[in-house]
């Protein structure tokens, strides 16, 4: 390729160190679309003699039939996916594969590859994400009314139900949803045609080609699009947000499955068992959502890292760019298949639950609300009275509404009967009813709303 230039081919510490075609394979699809759209582009303007423009592409299709049925060549040589295709295209039609190149460069062939394999990542991440929604959203509405104990500093703080719960986890992915689609809009426009970096002086239609390969635009500046790797950034950081999403429901998971907790049962296909002891179910799939969160954390950093301080336009270092990428994403998808799995396939140990949240005083918030709505104590001195009852009920193992009334009249004067109403884990999650609130009809209201958007109703 070089041979113009240099007398000697490389050494073989460069050869190794310089070809990418174990990793860059992946964008053969992508590299095949922009090489298509490009030579169609140069066709219709001239560049390219429509015979010529015809047979390079008729050779491509070979090329990717190949590639489809046996995959791709590795020889290291041809160091990367475009000099493979061009050097493989030229096998198969010969001298006239050389101007597929024409008014294009490595630079901004591979700036436009990435984009679009960036994009269909996207794409691809979005129906998993959505997956994921249904089964959560799916198992919140057959309980939204199941009692379970809410946490504040892995301490019982409220009751809420498992529906809520739940829920709380779909709004997390919708904002995931959210900033993959914000990413993949910043991301859709064409380097295609900016050439190595200062643009070409063929008379080329980069709208046509950027409407060939489903670009809302091509980009504005030739140096900018050759050397931003932002899309690339941009998606890491959407992964790496969702991942950590991901990484809190699968730390819940384990929690809930060890047997101090005992609230979820999870699918014998998602665990692993023990070598030596045999009594263990191993919640493992859910532990390696949670570590591989770790990792994709750490692909975007490693890219994030790459790019600082580099000098328009490109750099060798942004060969580097894409194993973290393929990386993250390979590791997402995973992550979000597991957990989908775990979802639509735990059992909840709905009345465990129940009985964690009756002895954990969650209601010990009721009482206090109680004392300034119906005895107009203020809250402080409220907050001082349940102490003592919670206190009381501690002492004796038992829940705060299995207080009788001496007791509670003991400890403040003011309490009649009617406390009971408010003391009861049903009567706490049903009162809270505010938009947004555990109350199951609340839930139920969300769950609605939620299988509308996800095309489910």
């Amino acid at each position: 390729m070089w041979g113009g230039r240099f007398a000697e081919g490389p050494a073989s510490i460069m050869r190794e160190i310089n070809a990418s075609i174990p990793f860059d394979k992946a964008l053969w699809r992508q590299d095949i679309a922009a090489s298509k759209a490009h030579v169609a582009m140069l066709g219709a303007q001239g560049i390219v003699a429509a015979g010529d423009a015809a047979a390079i592409a008729a050779g491509l299709d070979r090329v990717a039939a190949e590639y489809q049925a046996n995959g791709v060549p590795e020889d290291w040589d041809l160091e990367d996916i475009h000099m493979t295709t061009e050097s493989r295209l030229a096998e198969l039609v010969g001298p006239v594969a050389g101007r597929l190149h024409t008014a294009r460069s490595r630079n901004d062939q591979v700036a436009t590859d990435f984009r679009l394999w960036v994009r269909d990542a996207i794409d691809h991440v979005d129906g998993a994400l959505a997956a994921l929604q249904v089964a959560l959203v799916t198992r919140a509405g057959e309980h939204a009314d199941a009692i379970m104990p809410g946490f504040t500093h892995l301490q019982t703080a409220q009751p809420v139900t498992l529906g809520h719960h739940l829920m709380a986890y779909y709004e997390m992915l919708r904002r995931d949803r959210s900033r993959f689609a914000d990413a993949r809009a910043r991301l859709n426009e064409c380097p295609l045609g900016s050439a190595a970096l200062a643009g070409t002086g063929f008379p080329i239609d980069r709208n046509a080609t950027a409407a060939a390969l489903g670009f809302a635009r091509p980009t504005a500046n030739s140096l900018d699009a050759v050397s931003d790797r932002d899309f690339a950034l941009d998606y890491l950081q959407a992964a790496a947000q969702c991942a950590l999403h991901l990484s809190r429901l699968a730390e819940e998971l384990v929690l809930w499955a060890s047997q101090p907790f005992g609230f979820v049962t999870l699918p014998d296909s998602l665990s692993t068992g023990s070598s030596i002891m045999p009594q263990k179910k191993n919640p493992d799939a859910a532990e390696l959502v949670r570590g591989h969160s770790g990792r994709i954390v750490g692909c975007l950093t490693a890219l994030m890292v790459t790019m600082k301080g580099l000098p328009l336009a490109y750099s060798k270092d942004m060969q580097d760019d894409k194993p973290p990428v393929f990386e993250a994403a390979s590791l997402l998808g995973l992550s979000l298949a597991a957990m989908t799995g775990m979802i639509a396939g735990a059992a909840f140990r709905t009345e465990r639950m129940r009985a964690a949240a009756e002895l954990g005083y969650a209601t010990a918030t009721d009482l206090a609300d109680w004392l300034v709505r119906q005895a107009d104590v203020p809250f402080r001195e409220a907050h001082h009275i349940t102490g003592a009852a919670v206190k009381l009920a501690e002492s004796r193992g038992a829940a705060l509404d299995a207080l009788s009334l001496g007791d509670l009249q003991a400890i403040d004067a003011r309490i009649d009967a009617r406390v009971f109403s408010a003391l009861s884990v049903d009567a706490s999650v049903a009162a809270r009813a505010s938009h947004g609130g555990t109350a199951p009809a609340e839930v139920s209201k969300r769950v609605a709303e939620a299988r509308t958007a996800l095309g489910l109703e």
